[in-house]
């Protein structure tokens, strides 16, 4: 009798009945090549329901299934883990593809190992294959790929082992003018990815480690340049490998916008303090002067420390609190301000008659009034002494020709400024009356009496009717009546 035919074997049964629920797969294979048994996780991984569909040997079940390596190139005879396993070779953890020989186009990935237990005289007794499915992860890890490569949002991807990177998708190159060539393989130091940052300490320390790195700009050095980005990275596993996944968000359409601002601003404030015009910035949200001319200051009397920080309220700047009140809201509502008639109220207790333009403007994404201020007094002066002086002369025009006459009227209307277009019957009944008062001679306090309401609101019935008929001045107003034939109230 054959000495090792009285060595104990192991307990097919007994061994199959242990490892029958396991979740990985397990085909047992017999010496000569025969496929014994397979429990049913392994029949699931193959897509079959009986032991005979794997084949009856390591022969058929080549014929049966067609094995490829993950890089496409198909497993020739002897190098099926079957095979291999036969041929007394253990291996751990060979990744493969598997596709029914009869249809390829159905694809799964099994990672295996072969393992070989001896009997008590330790002769090879039961080899075993163990067979875990990578399908799922594998689908999730193309799926991911997939998605990595066609997101516009730049992302690279790199190993943390040597931290070399060994993803770049479309919207990194497109981004920074790289081609993947020059990517694949360089180490984060060698692109300087966080060169240009001023966290950039911090971000390799938290790289090394294999920690998140949030948000943080950085300048990645590119071809002719620079690119200004937000980048984050979040430790991910590639393959089973951990990973670096980093994404980024282009800042350097924002960056050329903030400089072609900033260049903005600072030629609107060469423009600004090289004008000799009197002219002022203020906030729009509270009027508070922040920019001063100092032709403004020569103008208002007052020195920059009197007037940067206060309002024209404040400083009491302009006589009709009502027109400046007006002037205001509409610069609130977005309304330009042009040619605006109004009086200055100065320290020494005198005025200053001005004519006054003001725009909204944006600086330092702040809404401001840029005001432009003009002083009109002397002009006004002049003006108003040449109305007098024509008023007096044509009191009595019996010894003037009538072109004389003409011309002296129309040099009055000239040095008034535009005259108004309406007519007597454009005034209301008030106005009717205020004006033939005035064309009686009646003071403020006259009218007041005569028509039984305030000097306040007589005054102002007289600013509207000036208003309406374009005049400034009582004379004015008579002069405007009687070359209408007005003669008082009918």
């Amino acid at each position: 009798m054959d000495k090792g035919s009285n060595v104990p074997k192991i307990n097919r049964v007994v061994l199959q009945n242990l490892i029958a629920g396991l979740s990985d797969g397990l085909i047992l294979l017999e010496n000569d090549g025969t496929v014994a048994w397979a429990n049913s996780a392994a029949l699931e991984m193959h897509r079959v329901e009986a032991v005979s569909e794997l084949g009856a040997d390591t022969a058929s079940y080549r014929r049966n299934f067609t094995l490829r390596y993950r890089n496409n190139h198909l497993l020739d005879e002897g190098q099926y883990p079957l095979e291999r396993l036969l041929a007394g070779e253990t291996f751990e953890d060979v990744t493969v593809e598997i596709s029914p020989s009869d249809d390829e186009t159905e694809c799964w990935v099994h990672t295996v190992r072969g393992l070989v237990l001896e009997d008590a005289g330790a002769e090879p007794d039961v080899l075993v294959l163990i067979i875990r499915d990578e399908t799922p992860r594998f689908e999730a890890e193309a799926r991911f790929e997939s998605a990595f490569n066609a997101n516009p949002a730049p992302g690279l991807i790199c190993r943390l082992e040597d931290e070399r990177f060994i993803r770049v998708n479309q919207g990194f190159l497109e981004m920074t003018g790289f081609s993947r060539e020059d990517i694949i393989g360089i180490t984060v130091e060698e692109l300087g990815l966080f060169s240009g940052c001023d966290t950039g300490e911090d971000a390799l320390n938290r790289l090394h480690e294999g920690r998140i790195i949030r948000h943080r700009e950085a300048l990645i050095p590119i071809p002719g340049g620079d690119r200004l980005v937000i980048v984050a990275g979040e430790p991910i596993a590639v393959a089973e490998e951990p990973c670096m996944l980093f994404t980024f968000a282009d800042l350097d359409g924002r960056r050329k916008a903030q400089n072609a601002l900033r260049q903005s601003e600072e030629r609107f404030f060469k423009s600004f303090r090289l004008s000799p015009a009197p002219t002022a910035i203020s906030r729009l949200d509270d009027f508070v002067l922040t920019e001063i001319k100092d032709a403004f200051l020569m103008l208002c009397g007052r020195k920059e420390a009197e007037v940067v920080g206060k309002t024209a309220s404040e400083l009491k700047l302009w006589s009709d609190v009502a027109a400046r009140r007006d002037i205001e809201k509409r610069l609130k509502d977005n309304i330009p301000v042009r040619n605006e008639n109004m009086t200055m109220s100065l320290p020494d207790g005198g005025t200053a008659e001005c004519v006054v333009s003001a725009e909204r403007v944006e600086i330092n994404d702040q809404l401001c009034i840029i005001w432009a201020i003009q002083d009109v007094t002397e002009r006004r002066r002049s003006e108003n002494e040449l109305i007098e002086a024509i008023e007096s002369v044509m009191t009595d025009t019996s010894w003037f020709s009538r072109t004389v006459v003409e011309r002296l009227a129309g040099l009055r209307q000239t040095s008034r400024g535009a005259t108004s277009s309406a007519s007597l019957k454009d005034l209301t009944d008030r106005e009717e009356q205020i004006l033939s008062l005035i064309c009686d001679g009646c003071s403020d306090k006259e009218m007041s009496d005569r028509l039984n309401i305030s000097k306040h609101t007589i005054r102002n019935h007289i600013a509207s009717l000036y208003g309406k008929i374009g005049v400034n001045r009582r004379t004015a107003a008579v002069i405007w009546a009687k070359e209408r034939g007005f003669t008082g109230r009918r």
